[in-house]
């Protein structure tokens, strides 16, 4: 009798393609890391994973309908050519002054409401995936519902173990991998990169 292998995974549905009223409900610090791909591929770059859901946009994941959820990760950069900075002030609606990029909370960004453009692309491999063209303010008239997941926050300062535990494994390696998690788990032989917050307004960015 033959003993027959058989693949029974599920095509992975992806958000569809346009714009969605989306809410930032988990941002992930990564660390210091050694960057594999990209412009910056073999540098040390400080990496954040900033997270959304379409509270709008749903589908049935087998546990009922619930929102998409779609992350980006960027370096922790305020450059004035810095994508984390062109993407902030398409969010917020107007440019940063050079006294407010100085210094810039990320997670503030937490709860806070936006209008997220997704296209689809194809990997090398031949897989579709998602990706977000651009980040915007909601236009006026527009609400975004009330939050479905509920906010999570990864920060070196005050390190949340279950939090940890349950991210998929390779961003935990990634993690791992940082500068600032070798300073946290051996502090006594790792210099950690201090990280210092400007105060904004609770409902402004």
């Amino acid at each position: 009798m033959p003993i027959i292998a058989e693949n029974n995974s599920q095509p992975r549905v992806l958000i569809p393609a346009g714009n969605h009223i989306a809410r930032c409900y988990e941002m992930i610090h990564i660390g210091t890391i050694i960057e594999a791909t990209g412009l910056y591929a073999g540098k040390q770059v400080n990496k954040v994973r900033l997270s959304w859901e379409t509270p709008e946009e749903t589908h049935d994941f087998g546990k009922g309908p619930q929102p998409f959820s779609i992350s980006q990760e960027l370096t922790l950069s305020m450059h004035e050519k810095a994508s984390l900075r062109k993407m902030l002030e398409g969010w917020r609606g107007k440019a940063f002054t050079e006294d407010e990029a100085k210094q810039f909370d990320v997670s503030k960004l937490l709860g806070k409401p936006c209008m997220l453009s997704v296209i689809h692309r194809m990997s090398a491999a031949g897989n579709a995936y998602v990706q977000i063209s651009s980040v915007a303010t909601l236009p006026k008239g527009f609400e975004c519902p009330a939050q479905v997941n509920p906010s999570r926050l990864l920060s070196f300062d005050a390190f949340d173990q279950a939090i940890f535990a349950a991210l998929p494994e390779f961003l935990r390696k990634k993690i791992e991998g940082s500068k600032e998690y070798a300073a946290m788990m051996n502090p006594a032989h790792t210099e950690g990169a201090e990280h210092k917050n400007i105060d904004s307004d609770p409902d402004h960015f």
